[in-house]
């Protein structure tokens, strides 16, 4: 008695779904790259939300005056830049928590804004970039 198979395997393979699967694929990534990184460069500051109070602090503000002239203030008194750092330190000796609030004009390069906050760091003083409200 011969018994014979009816079903034979098939050996064939449909791309069909493969082909689907690539294209899903293929707009995930496309939509998610874009949201990556929308505006690298299109900077609009200083304008922030957030707000912090220090319990003492000085400030330190920086206006630009002339290509290459500023003037620096420390607690609304006018100063040249070499003054800046023997007065923060005096105001701020016996301070437990010594915070330099830098204002500076939109206007202002960050070059002159690192110099302030490079002055805070040699001293161990928190620097805070204070903005205007959004």
């Amino acid at each position: 008695m011969a018994i014979k198979r009816r079903l034979k395997a098939d050996s064939s393979f449909s791309m069909a779904s493969m082909s689907d699967i690539v294209f899903l694929l293929l707009i995930f990534f496309l939509v998610t790259s874009t949201l990556i990184n929308p505006n690298a460069l299109n900077l609009l500051l200083p304008k922030s939300t957030n707000q912090v109070s220090a319990k003492r602090h000085v400030s330190v503000g920086i206006k630009h005056l002339a290509p290459d002239k500023y003037e620096y203030s420390v607690d609304k008194r006018a100063v040249p830049f070499s003054n800046v750092e023997p007065l923060l330190r005096q105001k701020l000796m016996d301070a437990e928590d010594p915070t330099v609030t830098v204002y500076a004009d939109m206007s202002v390069p960050i070059e002159e804004l690192v110099k302030v906050m490079n002055i805070a760091k040699r001293n161990s003083y928190k620097s805070i970039l204070a903005t205007s409200p959004e």
